[in-house]
């Protein structure tokens, strides 16, 4: 494997999970109910997906939609995650 399929395979679904929680983060800081955060996360996720995955790195349409619900799920359970830990650790 080279270096750039690396890249391709593991960094810009990383990278693109943490672009997920910031745009969800920002939304929610200008009023956007919280309750829709995990929707906008898994929208946000799929379209990413679609268009990183899909298109630009060439998976074709099933493989984005599969790594774009993959990236939604994810942003929305790594926030939920460091959130609940972070709750815990506070209360100690």
């Amino acid at each position: 494997m080279s270096g750039q399929e690396l890249i391709d395979h593991l960094l810009a679904p990383a990278g693109q999970v943490m672009l997920v929680i910031g745009i969800a983060e920002v939304l929610k800081k200008t009023g956007c109910p919280v309750k829709y955060i995990p929707l906008i996360d898994l929208v946000l996720g799929l379209a990413s997906g679609i268009f990183v995955c899909g298109i630009e790195l060439g998976y074709g349409f099933l493989k984005g939609v599969t790594a774009g619900l993959a990236i939604g799920l994810s942003a929305c359970g790594l926030f939920s995650g460091i959130k609940n830990t972070l709750q815990k650790l506070t209360k100690w």
